[in-house]
């Protein structure tokens, strides 16, 4: 099927991830197979300011559970060359990002060295800074030489170019919670163009201040309960979630001449924006739609074919709604058969990644396709009745 893929196609060779709940792809596999929902309590002293202050107790219970990393601040600096006193002033996202672009390299089978001064592109997707505004609660005392690039998220991707000594595109990506499928899309564009020859894709998030937490809370995007009901009548809200994710990237013939292993294949992608909509963060269908009909035009596949679709689906009453109208529109008509659409969303098992969640969506569809078999969504009950339209045919549990 491979070498039936038009031109353009480019091949997802390695992969790597850092989820709550699973440390590793093997891991995460077996997380979404079993259905295990890793939404627990915010680890112990996590959220303790500067001040030695906890985050505030009289708050629903959904602002202090999450999806989480048991530890952020554990790093090997000597292993990436990068002294003690260096390391305590870098942002962990950093950090984790060069753990993750060193264990994808590895599991493509690829020696980090022999990729020196090539034409590798280094694309990663966030929105948070953080550690930044953790770091400045200590006031003047705690800069150092080291915290202009320690804390500028466009170091994040810079770090891994620096490292690895590449010489392709290096930037990171904020486009809030569609960052890292951007940095997808971007680095399929760079790989396509000739820009690269091959490109390191990541998305990270983690969650270090309680004041994130608070924020989403009174916004009204956080579920009171602490759980992602994505798709699903009972919906309330999303859950956040942390970690990181990184795929390698190569033109789908280079990577069948050179032997590679296919975990799958992106013949087409898009991107575009919701314009004016009744609220700033309220999604469109209109747009959706569209976005839609160009990736599946620029990829060549008849919408109606399409047999599986990992959601954005953060469980929200508003976006929830508005993504499968616009699925049902755009994929529920002739479809063959007239079977149904087959929907699923990763955040049900390790909460919403924000600037990572796109990626993290990627990965769990990679590893079903290793694997031939779809998961099953932990929480799906019933499909809300707002979210069906005439000839929408979707359905929320896949198995």
């Amino acid at each position: 099927m491979a070498h039936d893929a038009p031109d353009g196609a480019i091949a997802v060779i390695g992969l790597s991830c850092r989820l709550p709940g699973a440390p590793s792809p093997g891991a995460f596999w077996d997380l979404l197979r079993s259905g295990t929902d890793a939404i627990t309590e915010v680890p112990e002293g996590r959220w303790e300011s500067a001040t030695g202050a906890a985050a505030p107790e009289d708050t629903v219970p959904g602002m202090r559970r999450g999806g989480f990393l048991h530890r952020v601040d554990t790093f090997d600096a000597a292993f990436f060359g990068i002294s003690p006193r260096e390391a305590a002033t870098m942002d962990p996202q950093q950090r984790l990002v060069l753990e993750l672009a060193w264990e994808a390299l590895e599991d493509a089978g690829i020696v980090p060295a022999a990729l020196r001064d090539s034409r590798t592109a280094v694309f990663v997707g966030t929105l948070r800074d953080d550690y930044a505004a953790l770091l400045y609660q200590h006031g003047v005392e705690a800069i150092t030489q080291h915290t202009m690039a320690g804390v500028n998220r466009g170091v994040i991707a810079n770090r891994v170019s620096y490292h690895l000594g590449l010489r392709g595109p290096s930037l990171t990506v904020d486009s809030a919670q569609s960052s890292s499928l951007v940095a997808v899309h971007l680095a399929c564009e760079s790989l396509r163009g000739g820009e690269s020859e091959a490109a390191i894709v990541a998305g990270v998030n983690l969650n270090i201040l309680a004041e994130g937490a608070v924020t989403e809370e009174r916004f009204g995007g956080l579920s009171p309960d602490g759980t992602s009901y994505t798709f699903d009548a009972r919906a309330n809200g999303f859950v956040r979630g942390e970690g990181g994710g990184a795929v390698i990237l190569k033109p789908l013939s280079r990577a069948v001449r050179d032997g590679d292993r296919v975990y799958g294949v992106i013949v087409g992608s898009a991107v575009n924006n919701d314009g004016a909509t009744p609220g700033l963060t309220v999604p469109g269908r209109d747009s959706q739609e569209q976005v839609l009909r160009e990736a599946y035009e620029r990829a060549g596949v008849d919408p109606g074919a399409v047999q599986y679709v990992e959601l954005h689906g953060t469980g929200t009453p508003v976006g929830d709604p508005i993504e499968a109208a616009a699925l049902g529109t755009v994929l529920g008509a002739g479809r063959a058969g007239g079977g149904p659409l087959r929907v699923g969303s990763a955040k049900t098992n390790v909460g919403h990644l924000e600037g990572a969640a796109g990626i993290v969506g990627l990965l769990k569809t990679l590893l079903a396709l290793s694997h031939r078999a779809l998961p099953r969504a932990s929480t799906s009950e019933a499909p809300t009745r707002r979210s069906t339209s005439p000839g929408s045919g979707w359905r929320c549990s896949a198995s």
